[in-house]
């Protein structure tokens, strides 16, 4: 089943005094490129975080948000910093002395210098914290890669729409090319008449011109071809893997095919069913930048 790269997923726990929620979005790249914002205390936990995306998504640009919102502040602690402190105090004293001061120090004015009294957050053990963390993730992952599924289903249809409609445009295609050139034919008999009334035609050499004609403009070789590309692109979106760069590159196949068939017509209406094959083509191809 293929998989569009566009998607969101999102997975949240409430817990005691606080909420745990991971967002993850996705958009098309053509590579897998991921970026995980998150509170310092997962940072140790990121290369456990890539492989378990890793699995489930292949490719496309990835962006994570991770939030912990602790109502409580549970395990945050006020700690004092003891020799800075005391520096403080020997510098007051000092400047008391120097400068005669009777002031005496107090507590609060003590306090007032930075970094006296911090606040310390205990760590979280992290195999606990991940297992918190792993099914939220998972949770955020399955919804992202069901919802890359069904936008996945609706690109395929899509394709297969426009890949039968260029292939009724082929078999039209295949069915005027023969006529061009007794169309040629003609056209060279009434031209010829018009300008050598009083000469004979050499059948020999009109024969010989017709041929070479009617080989420069023969589109057979190309038509298979490039039914043969429609084939492969229907196959392909059929599998049950990554498909998105193979078929980038069939419609790179098929734009060459339909552009050989327009460069080699003198005829109006094979120009335009060209002109529309082409123009579907470049659907197609927009419609696969966002396939994984």
């Amino acid at each position: 089943m293929i998989k569009s790269m566009t998607g969101f997923g999102r997975g949240s726990t409430d817990e005691e005094g606080g909420r745990f929620t991971v967002e993850i979005k996705t958009v098309n790249h053509r590579y897998f490129d991921l970026n995980i914002k998150m509170p310092k205390a997962f940072i140790a936990l990121e290369d456990r975080m890539r492989k378990l995306i890793k699995q489930k998504v292949n490719r496309g640009k990835i962006d994570v948000f991770i939030t912990q919102n602790n109502y409580e502040k549970q395990g945050v602690n006020a700690v004092l910093n003891e020799a800075l402190a005391d520096s403080y105090v020997q510098c007051l004293n000092k400047i008391k002395e120097r400068y005669n001061i009777e002031e005496k120090l107090s507590v609060s004015l003590i306090a007032k210098f930075p970094e006296i009294i911090a606040l310390k957050q205990e760590e979280e053990d992290l195999e606990i914290l991940w297992e918190k963390l792993k099914d939220l993730l998972e949770e955020a992952v399955n919804t992202l890669v069901s919802m890359r599924e069904k936008e996945g289903i609706k690109l395929q249809q899509n394709i297969f729409i426009k890949c039968d409609y260029i292939k009724s445009l082929l078999d039209k295609i295949e069915k005027r090319s023969p006529q061009v050139v007794i169309e040629y034919k003609q056209k060279l008999n009434n031209r010829l008449s018009e300008l050598m009334q009083d000469y004979t035609v050499d059948e020999n050499r009109l024969a010989m011109e017709i041929a070479l004609f009617a080989d420069k403009a023969c589109l057979d070789e190309e038509i298979v071809r490039l039914n043969s590309h429609l084939i492969q692109v229907k196959d392909t979106l059929n599998l049950d893997e990554p498909v998105g760069r193979k078929l980038d590159f069939i419609v790179q196949e098929m734009n060459r095919e339909a552009n050989t068939i327009a460069s080699k017509s003198n005829d109006l209406d094979i120009a335009n069913y060209v002109l529309n094959i082409k123009n579907e083509i470049e659907k197609i191809r927009e419609q696969i930048q966002n396939i994984e």
